[in-house]
């Protein structure tokens, strides 16, 4: 993760650190050299983190809990700053939750339970965040977005809640960037693709998926971070696929 433009000591933060994408990036921070602090955020309790990781509770779904998680990332800090945050939380399918096949599965909770998980969430985790981030020196805020989000890409229609709330993530990426800019222009706000990653988000649709277009997470948190390391201000507000290739909105 670390370049030329990134100081040793980094302090980053995992948002979503029990998912599967989530574990790996908190996994592959903590193995960095370069960076000093890890914190996991998640929702549920965490195992086996690395020595440099420390857990903290916080709910997408709650933003007092997102307050309370950023109040605490923000203590001992002083005036350095996050050099990193990744939103790595998303919800395609649940037990009552799954991806629409036709106008006529479409319901209101599901898709209010959609947009509160990868849009709402993120948004206001960023709300939180970006104030964070460090001023004098590079620093990158990131959320898990998907290829499904791009309107432009959309030719075979469904999945109508997790495209819809997707794309609504892409739009906020790209205000948030704008303002972030303007307050802090050496900080970066971008949306990620991962790729399709082995994880219980895309286990019901593996089938189609040929092996060698199908990711562990530890690759996904590797190709992730190896996009972030490279990023330049000129990019913040776009969407980048794993292989560092911009997605259309």
């Amino acid at each position: 993760m670390a370049t030329e433009a990134t100081p040793r000591n980094m302090h980053a933060v995992v948002i979503g650190a029990s998912g599967g994408i989530g574990s790996a990036l908190v996994a592959e921070l903590g193995a960095d050299p370069a960076v000093g602090q890890v914190m996991a955020l998640a929702r549920s309790a965490l195992d086996g983190l690395p020595a440099k990781a420390r857990a903290l509770p916080l709910d997408l779904t709650d933003e007092t809990s997102i307050e309370t998680a950023a109040k605490s990332c923000a203590n001992g800090l002083d005036a350095e700053g996050l050099d990193l945050v990744i939103v790595a939380s998303g919800v395609l399918h649940a037990p009552n939750l799954r991806p629409e096949r036709t106008w006529d599965e479409l319901d209101a909770a599901t898709m209010a339970r959609a947009f509160a998980i990868n849009c709402t969430g993120p948004a206001l985790a960023a709300k939180h965040f970006l104030p964070l981030l460090a001023r004098d020196r590079r620093s990158v805020f990131a959320a898990l977005s998907a290829r499904v989000g791009s309107i432009s890409d959309n030719r075979l229609g469904g999945w109508y809640a997790y495209r819809a709330s997707k794309a609504a993530l892409n739009m906020m990426i790209r205000s948030l960037a704008i303002e972030l800019r303007r307050k802090n222009p050496s900080a970066i706000c971008v949306g990620l693709h991962p790729g399709t990653v082995d994880t219980p988000l895309s286990a019901p649709f593996q089938t189609r998926v040929p092996d060698t277009q199908l990711f562990t997470p530890e690759r996904a948190a590797r190709e992730l971070l190896n996009v972030m390391s490279q990023l330049t201000a000129a990019q913040s507000g776009r969407v980048l696929a794993w292989d560092g290739r911009e997605i259309e909105p």
